[in-house]
């Protein structure tokens, strides 16, 4: 099958090469010339302009789009003019599902159909596959159910799961379509909100490990800060690295998330090549968003939406603010963070 690629980053590139690999015809464009001639190196058709990109498309057509989700609307508007009734328009990327409800409204009053479509995978998606979470229309959906299917990690990626019957679901191929327009990107939004709650939590947790030394430190006594209770229980120094490949291995806990923290720190044990600034790229918010307004609890998900934010120094006014206040009903002098 036939599609056009705009955006040929580290997801967008492996994408197209993944359809190459199973025969597909893909024509790509990207506004940097070295990642289309890369691909053209590979058998893809290479364009110049999104014009000449629909050029070489035939017609119905389809342009799946990988960019960033603030990028979406101009890129369909500049893309819009070489667009026809029939055609369809595939926005990859983690795009807000209200914008997408919108989109697939203005777009259909041409007869174009628009496609939200959720794509979890990262760097891995060119050998294993990329799990999708499709949203639009229906017989837009069952016309790229072969791009789909390539995209997807397909069956034996996962055995059965006890007791279930498949009927006429994709789930078990990697790839579902999850509803009308914005539902692909809404259960997409979720699972990055949950993936932020289980990155926490691994986190905290191996944080507790990596400080239940801190009872041989020296601590000075003073009324300012909270002494270590039981000095004596908190006396070990502890293989960080090494337990992270343990519960690799029959835990409860295991995971992919777990299996790429043991790597980073098979190479790196203490992590100091990383500072610590975790950002977050808008699915976690609306995922709060999207609690509130349904009247729902999300308080691991928010806690880790959050977290994140005081990764990045944003929490450091408001604990300058706690010390002044301390200081000024109390006397409270500031201690070193050391100390």
């Amino acid at each position: 099958m036939q599609i056009g690629f705009i955006g040929l980053g580290r997801m967008g590139g492996n994408m197209v090469r993944r359809l190459q690999r199973a025969g597909h015809s893909c024509v790509v464009f990207d506004v940097a010339p070295a990642s289309v001639a890369a691909l053209t190196s590979t058998g893809a058709v290479g364009a110049s302009s999104l014009a000449d990109l629909c050029a070489k498309l035939d017609r119905p057509s389809a342009v799946w789009l990988m960019l960033p989700a603030a990028l979406v609307d101009q890129t369909i508007g500049s893309l819009k003019p070489f667009l026809k009734r029939g055609d369809i328009v595939v926005d990859g990327g983690n795009s807000c599902w209200r914008d997408d409800v919108r989109r697939a409204k203005e777009l259909g009053v041409d007869g174009i159909d628009y496609i939200d479509a959720g794509v979890s995978g990262g760097v891995w998606g060119l050998d294993n596959g990329y799990c999708l979470m499709v949203g639009g229309v229906s017989s837009a959906v069952d016309r790229l159910t072969p791009i789909f299917r390539t995209l997807a990690p397909g069956v034996s990626t996962a055995p059965p799961t006890l007791g279930r019957v498949d009927a006429r679901s994709t789930a078990h191929e990697g790839w579902l379509h999850c509803g009308a327009a914005g539902s692909g990107h809404f259960v997409k939004m979720v699972h990055n909100g949950i993936e932020y709650g289980m990155m926490a939590s691994y986190a905290e947790g191996l944080n507790i490990l990596a400080n239940a030394n801190i009872g041989s430190a020296d601590h000075k006594a003073d009324a300012e800060t909270a002494p270590v209770r039981d000095p004596e229980l908190f006396q070990y120094d502890l293989p960080i690295a090494e337990i992270t490949e343990l519960w690799r291995r029959g835990s409860v806990v295991r995971s992919w998330l777990l299996d790429l923290t043991a790597q980073a720190m098979a190479s790196d044990p203490t992590l100091k090549n990383f500072a610590g600034h975790v950002a977050d790229s808008g699915e976690g918010r609306w995922t709060i968003e999207a609690a509130i307004a349904e009247g729902v609890p999300a308080d691991v998900l928010t806690a880790a939406l959050f977290s994140r934010f005081a990764s990045r120094g944003r929490a450091e006014f408001g604990n300058k603010v706690l010390s002044a206040m301390r200081l000024g009903f109390g006397g409270h002098i500031e201690r070193p963070a050391s100390s």
